[in-house]
């Protein structure tokens, strides 16, 4: 969405404690319990370790891999990865790509990854890299001066979509089917007509995402009612959905989906301006999208990012420029772990929870 690089976020850089047991429970009940294992190493309190990264840059791309590797994508044309739990990270950043912002990376494993850069026109592109990010193939530009990318997502490590606002009245999708090699624009007919003012936010990397091989949701703000827009078919052919998320403003709608099967998802946002209170910011669907509810407790404030805890059917992490809330019935309910400034958040298969946000902030959660 045009005018979201004026956001303004606020928080500290040290380690903070999310001292919580429910969230060590969310954690230990995510594990499957082995015999050899002493039961005390389950109910260790988690928290976020804040790393070095070694640069000033705002990072809302981020791309978990494991617990020890993950890519994030930035300000200034910036992309760090790390492959030691964030000991230390490289800066493999294109070369000639100071001017970029970059809003998205989706990475496949610790060498290779797809990175978007958001903006009007040509400022809107897709590089790719094979190696870790020693060297970077640009296998999109964008030409179109009313298109304006927002989010990119994939399937598969080969079968992948990247949206764009409206153009002609209706979201643009792009579509990859050789890892992000190369691109095409897919048909309009099948994407319902936009709102007036409607636009996706490019804050976290997730204003598109995907569940299982053909699935795909895209969220939206900016106009009278804050939909999300499903498709089954990789993109072909969308529905879209009110929900009861804030809207009516440019400022406020769904900034972020997390679905952890085809029928379970969780929709956060509210209005990212510091000033403006976000009540019903949270909402979840148990029928991949047909319909929407007010969570009973939302999440308290404008959230950007959200995840899915790993192995858990009902616990997951929300994060935004005030704090980090965590759920454990679904989100239903959510209470504030935190209050350090994240702009996303991702989780792996292996327990790796990441989060990054302003003035080049990462941490990993740890136990």
């Amino acid at each position: 969405m045009r005018g979201l690089g004026k956001m303004r976020r606020t928080g500290r850089s040290v380690t903070v404690g999310l001292s919580v047991a429910t969230l060590a429970a969310a954690l230990a009940a995510a594990v499957p319990a082995r015999a050899h294992e002493p039961s005390h190493e389950q109910v260790r309190t988690p928290h976020w370790a804040v790393q070095d990264t070694g640069t000033d840059a705002r990072f809302r791309g981020l791309a978990a891999v494991s617990r020890n590797s993950a890519w994030v994508a930035g300000s200034k044309g910036t992309v760090l990865r790390t492959t030691d739990g964030g000991a230390h990270w490289r800066d493999v950043s294109p070369p000639g790509a100071a001017d970029l912002e970059f809003r998205d990376v989706e990475a496949f494993d610790a060498r290779r990854a797809v990175v978007l850069a958001i903006g009007e026109g040509e400022a809107s592109r897709v590089l790719r890299t094979e190696d870790g990010g020693a060297t970077w193939t640009e296998s999109f530009r964008n030409t179109d001066a009313k298109a304006f990318y927002d989010c990119l997502t994939f399937f598969d490590p080969r079968h992948g979509l990247a949206m764009s606002d409206p153009v002609d009245g209706r979201f643009r999708i792009l579509s990859t089917g050789d890892g992000g090699r190369s691109w095409k624009v897919l048909p309009s007919r099948g994407m319902p007509a936009a709102q007036e003012g409607e636009a996706g936010f490019a804050a976290s990397g997730q204003c598109l995402v995907t569940s299982g091989p053909r699935d795909v949701w895209l969220a939206t703000g900016g106009a009278a009612s804050a939909r999300v827009l499903h498709s089954a078919d990789r993109g072909l052919t969308w529905t879209a959905t009110g929900t009861p998320v804030p809207a009516g403003d440019p400022a406020r709608g769904v900034f972020a989906l997390a679905f952890r099967d085809r029928a379970h998802g969780l929709a956060v946002g509210g209005d990212y301006r510091a000033d403006q209170a976000s009540p019903r910011a949270s909402a979840v669907t148990a029928d991949g999208g047909r319909t929407w509810t007010t969570a009973d407790r939302p999440v308290p404030a404008y959230r950007s990012g959200v995840t899915w805890l790993p192995h858990s059917r009902t616990s997951a992490l929300a994060v935004g420029p005030t704090g980090t809330d965590l759920t454990t019935d679904g989100g239903r309910t959510w209470r504030t772990l935190d209050t350090g400034s994240y702009d996303t958040v991702d989780c792996t298969p292996d327990l790796g929870c990441w989060a990054s946000g302003e003035k080049g902030r990462v941490a990993r959660l740890e136990r």
